[in-house]
């Protein structure tokens, strides 16, 4: 399997999702992102975790400059958050995963993703919680 090829294709395709299909674009961001962040952590197992610098590297050249290293790990992260979470929802956009991504205890994240669900936290609010 060529990682780089499969990660690459998923951000392309999310890129014309995004322009095409605008109501989809959060659930197409949280699939893709979701996608890209297993497709990383395998490919992290084969090669090790310098995959990832030399991934964003090549994305970036192709696809600028949105997937950095930093993007690339939070994908990783976010892939990792939701193996523990019972249900991904849908409610919220990447950009509230991306801000539970810095807390460890899974009890805290439910909550969090509890309350911004309950009182439609943007995600300025959810950071000051």
């Amino acid at each position: 399997m060529n990682y780089y090829t499969e990660i690459k294709n998923e951000l392309i395709n999310n890129e014309i999702t995004k322009r095409v299909k605008d109501y989809s674009k959060n659930r197409s961001d949280l699939t893709t992102y979701y996608n890209v962040g297993k497709l990383l952590s395998e490919a992290g197992r084969h090669y090790g975790e310098g995959v990832i610098k030399e991934y964003s590297e090549k994305l970036t050249e192709k696809l600028g400059i949105k997937y950095d290293v930093s993007s690339l790990n939070k994908m990783r992260k976010f892939y990792l958050l939701n193996l523990k979470l019972a249900t991904l929802s849908p409610r919220l956009s990447y950009s509230h995963y991306v801000e539970l991504l810095s807390k460890d205890n899974l009890d805290e994240i439910n909550y969090y993703i509890m309350i911004t669900e309950q009182q439609n936290l943007s995600v300025r609010q959810l950071f000051l919680y």
